[in-house]
């Protein structure tokens, strides 16, 4: 969260209460360009979703609503001057860098707990499939169930390519991804499938139960989440081993 879409917001807050509230004066030519309180009341509406998806966008979910009320009110009342100008810090009692300071610090701690919780809960899940399927697991911590071996041909090498099936889930069987007839060499995936494809033959079915170090760890995208265990089923329809490439030898002038 920058500093800059905070005073964005507060910015538009501030229009939508003058738009509500502001003495309306002119000619009724001139008045009749004024937004009509349909569209005042639309603006407000947006303005508060827009408010509301930042909160949600950037984790701060379990704010204190009355806290955050007040300090709209606050932006409202206050005298006008630039965010970084003495007339900003003696009203607020804090200057811009320290404010952002404190909101990305708060930002860390949710991040930080969000990530060991969720590898808490990786490692346990793990454990959980391992015993209750029979499973096996690798020395990496790939823990894997086989439901068809396939054939003898195996991907041996990471830049060998395979065409799969697939559905990745998390752990509480939210659905985050699924392709079919996919191609791709496994050196461009996730550290998991590289290691986990060649677990499997051509034509086999697998699940693989990822930990977060060899998925995405700590960069994980928002729908999957900071640090988590990744469960994917693959039906391996075809290996194709890397050739390497034949220079040609480079002909000679006559």
């Amino acid at each position: 969260m920058k500093i800059s879409k905070i005073f964005a917001i507060a910015s538009a807050a501030v229009l939508m209460v003058a738009c509500g509230t502001s003495k309306v004066e002119g000619s009724k030519e001139v008045r009749d360009l004024l937004p009509t309180k349909g569209e005042c009341d639309s603006t407000s509406y947006l303005l508060g979703v827009n408010f509301g998806l930042v909160i949600t966008q950037n984790n701060f979910g379990d704010l204190n609503m009355a806290q955050l009320q007040k300090g709209i009110k606050d932006a409202l009342n206050a005298k006008e001057g630039e965010p970084m100008d003495s007339v900003f810090v003696k009203q607020f009692k804090i200057d811009p860098s320290t404010m952002n300071m404190v909101i990305n610090g708060y930002l860390q701690k949710r991040t930080a707990y969000e990530g060991a919780l969720n590898i808490e809960k990786g490692n346990a899940f793990r454990r959980d499939f391992y015993e209750k399927n029979s499973a096996d697991s690798t020395a990496s911590g790939i823990v894997y169930l086989i439901q068809d071996s396939g054939s003898e041909l195996h991907a041996v090498s990471d830049r060998d390519t395979v065409k799969v099936n697939y559905r990745g889930t998390l752990i509480d069987g939210t659905e985050f991804d699924s392709n079919e007839g996919i191609t791709f060499p496994l050196n461009h995936v996730i550290r998991g499938w590289t290691e986990g494809m060649k677990l499997v033959g051509e034509g086999g079915k697998i699940t693989l139960v990822i930990p977060a170090e060899l998925a995405y760890g700590e960069r994980a995208p928002r729908n999957i989440g900071t640090n988590a265990t990744l469960i994917f089923d693959v039906d391996l329809l075809e290996v194709h081993p890397y050739v390497e490439p034949v220079e040609e030898p480079v002909k000679k002038r006559k």
